[in-house]
């Protein structure tokens, strides 16, 4: 029988590259994507089929989309968009062409990859579309107002998505990671540098206090509850193959225990148990 065929971006390291080959050793036939192609070429050595995708550019998707469904025979079965990075910083401090940058890969082209791929998923009647979200994507945390802004249109966008893509036999899917081991802090330091002038800001001591010995921190320390990438591989295997879906899969103790808190909690008593946690 053929493999079922799976287009993960964002495949570099981290969730990534642990579902493409976590994904590969169960039996899917994966187009584990980057946006360098130096990566593509790691991942190739690697025993994975690997091409260049960035979320920001539309003809880098179709080119994705095209080669993927040339080495099928026209089809795909479900995408994984996971690329996206963060951007630590006070919302005061955050000018708006950071938050266009960041929504650029986090929201818009996670649309435009979807967008791409629906005429193929309608065209053979089936198909899974599964967006890494995360707790941020319902649950706010004080230093993430642009991550957080990108993750809660995520879940909005999916929620619709959901209910329009529901007769056409195909399944939109979020996954809501909570800490997991990665490099999103090591990546997100560009962007803080490019973007944040903490420096000038009036938030310059708490910066110093909390914000830049977290963001810089290379002590291999990890956070509580914290899992590795692999929780996530194993709750996409089983949003990928299980029969009837849930519309969102929680992973990690603090997500689930977040997801509780919102529905529990007043907004009031919810900001207070954010602010100590």
């Amino acid at each position: 029988m053929t493999s079922p065929s799976l287009l993960i971006t964002g495949c570099s390291s981290g969730i990534g590259y642990d579902a493409a080959h976590g994904m590969a050793r169960r039996g899917w036939r994966v187009f584990a994507t980057c946006r360098s192609a130096g990566d593509c070429a790691r991942l190739e050595a690697e025993g994975l089929e690997s091409f260049v995708l960035d979320h920001t550019d539309p003809a880098s998707i179709r080119a994705a989309l095209a080669e993927a469904t040339r080495r099928t025979g026209g089809t795909l079965d479900a995408i994984f968009a996971n690329g996206a990075f963060g951007l630590p910083g006070a919302a005061e401090d955050l000018p708006t062409d950071a938050l266009r940058e960041i929504f650029e890969t986090n929201f818009f082209g996670v649309h435009e990859l979807v967008r791409q791929t629906l005429p193929i998923l309608r065209a053979q009647g089936h198909g899974r579309v599964v967006l890494n979200s995360s707790v941020l994507g319902f649950a706010h945390l004080r230093w993430r107002a642009a991550y957080v802004a990108t993750k809660f249109a995520l879940e909005g966008y999916a929620d619709v998505l959901r209910i329009e893509m529901a007769d056409a036999g195909i399944h939109t899917i979020l996954i809501e990671p909570g800490p997991i081991t990665s490099m999103i802090r090591a990546k997100s330091q560009p962007h803080f540098e490019r973007w944040v002038d903490w420096r000038a800001s009036p938030l310059r001591a708490a910066y110093e206090a909390s914000v830049l010995p977290r963001l810089y921190d290379d002590s291999g320390k990890t956070d509580p509850f914290q899992l590795g990438p692999e929780a996530v591989t194993a709750v996409l295997a089983r949003a990928l193959t299980t029969r009837n879906p849930r519309p969102r899969y929680r992973v990690t103790l603090p997500t689930k225990v977040s997801a509780l808190a919102k529905r529990l909690l007043s907004t009031r008593m919810l900001d207070r148990f954010i602010a100590r946690s």
